[in-house]
């Protein structure tokens, strides 16, 4: 009776009816105080014949008729009973004089229906466990073709890397007979490109060599003309070798007179000299007698006789200095004399030297002309035996009607030609002889070096295929290892390494890792456990491969749950038969694996100290 309770009281139901349409939300119970229950007749199937029951249901489904419609429903409902209602298809229960609808309550939620879903829910278990079986089965064949393909598929990737060895091997091989080919190819080239210059320089030899018999012959009738110059230039030189001869005597003639006069203008001078002293010596005397005629003035005086001696005496002295005056005018005269002869001396003295000189230099000329004639002969002379000739034969051979004015015409063109080409390097010979020798020897470091580059490819091909080899075994070992140990810490799927590229030398390498339950195409997608674990397996795996004395694991544990842990410590626990491990943890699980446990305290603020216990002693002393 709890929604009736709470019904709302009305006058006539047709007001409420027009508002049911909005109702979306709720329940609502209404009584129609103006009702009166109506008569009883055929008011249609009732409820209790749509419901099939193992037990009586009279008492509550008896009195409840059934329509399709609200429409339907309001058309009984004059003629319903006190305990009689009639309820429609969309939940619309009412009476004679009541009214109930509920619209947020579920409609599915009862007892009937939840009993019609179960059974639907039992034929779609049914169902799904036979689909899931076939899908199992199915599952099943598939792993195990999976597992076939897999094996054939590393059958075939062996084959493929054997294959790819094989031919990276072929390839070298291809690639260093193809670098052979092509110097051999170079060195053809070469030298043909060497065999076409020889041929060009024999051809411009052989050019050479015809206007260098046309020089010859004109070289010939130049030597026979030099010769007569020569026979001339050498009478006109025993000439000008009499006539040196005659001006070196009248120089050396000229050079004993110019002496001569030296050697007397030097006794004049020595003897102007002489004069000089005796003219101040006479000054001096003149001085003296002056101051003796003073004297003698004075003496007058006392005398006259004296002075008459005195003045004799004076003459005498007077005729004397009149005749050493004499003496030296003469000489002074002689002196110039002897100075302008010298100058004219000197003066043809220079002439006859610079005659001398020029008449020297001359003859230097000839000398040197005639030194460049006979270098030139000797010159042809050794170009003539050079060329294979003789001149004897060449002077024999040469025509008659040999032109001279055309062959210097020639000449002058092979002058032009070698003045264009350049001054001679008179050093070619030698250079061309050192550089030959230095050709030798790089030709004999060359092929060394070859012989040695030869070598060392083969120790690269060498190297590179023990290398694909060892690559390739400590791949599969290493392979092999990854596929034992991951399911061992995983507790099932499994994990392989691949190559990336097909050359063993410069391929990559993948970690394909499947967990159980997992489809991963990459090993990113796992999470940080899985990724721990998978490395974990691939570390194993290259330490059983090559042992190391050690191994330090830095809270590897740390990302794993307690049942990764456990199988960690089991596989830790097997490799330490051949590995000491010492690892950082802060898992209980794993510090019980370990026999000696060393850790960090501090027991005041700032100070700690390092702790280590041993755990087997530990335990006996914990059993005493």
């Amino acid at each position: 009776l709890g929604d009736n309770l709470e019904a709302v009281c009305v006058d006539g139901m047709d007001p409420v009816l027009g508002a049911l349409g909005s109702l979306e939300h709720g329940s609502l119970a209404v009584f129609d105080m103006s009702s009166q229950a109506g008569a009883s007749g055929d008011k249609g199937e009732t409820l209790l014949g749509k419901v099939t029951s193992q037990w009586p249901l009279d008492s509550l489904l008896s009195g409840v008729y059934v329509a399709e419609d609200l429409q339907a429903a309001l058309a009984l409902r004059g003629s319903l009973a006190a305990h009689e209602s009639v309820i429609t298809r969309d939940g619309v229960w009412l009476g004679s004089g009541w009214l109930r609808v509920a619209r947020d309550a579920d409609e599915r939620a009862g007892v009937l229906h939840r009993e019609q879903e179960l059974k639907e829910l039992s034929e779609s278990i049914a169902m799904l466990e036979e689909q899931a079986e076939t899908v199992q089965q199915r599952m099943e064949e598939g792993r195990q073709r999976q597992k076939e393909l897999e094996e054939e598929r590393e059958t075939i990737q062996a084959d493929l890397n054997e294959a790819n060895r094989r031919h990276t091997e072929q390839k070298s091989q291809l690639s260093a007979k193809q670098a052979r080919q092509e110097q051999l190819a170079n060195r053809r080239e070469r030298l043909q490109g060497e065999a076409e210059e020889i041929r060009q320089q024999l051809l411009e030899t052989e050019q050479q060599m015809e206007s260098s018999r046309t020089t010859l012959h004109s070289a010939l009738e130049r030597m026979e003309e030099l010769a007569k110059q020569r026979d001339e230039l050498t009478a006109r030189r025993e000439v000008l070798r009499d006539t040196l001869e005659q001006v070196r005597q009248q120089a050396r003639q000229d050079r004993d007179a110019a002496q001569e006069l030296t050697v007397r203008l030097q006794t004049v001078r020595t003897e102007l000299d002489s004069t000089k002293q005796g003219l101040e010596r006479m000054n001096q005397q003149l001085s003296q007698m002056a101051e003796r005629r003073e004297e003698l003035k004075m003496a007058l005086a006392e005398g006259d006789e004296p002075i008459k001696l005195k003045v004799a005496e004076m003459e005498e002295l007077l005729e004397k200095r009149m005749e050493v005056e004499k003496r030296l005018n003469e000489a002074r005269r002689q002196v110039g004399d002897i100075e302008h002869a010298m100058r004219e001396l000197e003066n043809e003295r220079h002439k006859a030297e610079q005659e001398a000189q020029n008449i020297r230099n001359a003859l230097e000329q000839q000398r040197m002309a005639w030194q460049e004639l006979k270098v030139r002969r000797q010159t042809l002379q050794e170009r003539v035996s050079e060329a294979g000739f003789e001149i004897d034969k060449l002077l024999q051979e040469l025509p008659e009607q040999a032109d001279l004015s055309q062959w210097e015409s020639q000449l002058d063109t092979v002058t032009q030609r070698i003045q264009r080409l350049g001054p001679i390097n008179l050093a070619a010979i030698e250079e061309y002889e050192q550089q030959s020798e230095r050709k030798k020897y790089l030709d004999a470091q060359n092929e060394d070096l070859m012989e040695s580059l030869e070598t060392l490819e083969n120790a690269i091909r060498k190297i590179d295929r023990e290398t694909r080899t060892r690559f390739k075994e400590t791949f599969d070992l290493v392979n092999k290892g990854l596929q034992d140990k991951f399911p061992r810490l995983f507790g099932g799927g499994h994990a392989y390494l691949e190559l990336t590229g097909d050359d063993l030398l410069d391929t990559g390498v993948t970690v394909m890792a499947r967990p159980p339950g997992k489809r991963n195409s990459t090993i990113h997608l796992l999470s940080g456990g899985e990724k721990a674990l998978t490395a974990v397996a691939l570390v194993f795996s290259i330490f059983e491969l090559n042992p190391s004395p050690f191994c330090m694991l830095d809270e590897v544990d740390a990302p794993l749950d307690e049942a990764n842990v456990g199988r960690f410590c089991k596989l830790v626990e097997e490799m330490s038969e051949s590995v000491q491990f010492i690892f950082i943890t802060h898992n209980k699980a794993t510090m019980e694996l370990a026999t000696t446990l060393t850790g960090v305290t501090m027991h005041e603020a700032g100070v700690s100290r390092i702790v280590a216990v041993d755990v087997d002693e530990a335990v006996e002393l914990a059993a005493v």
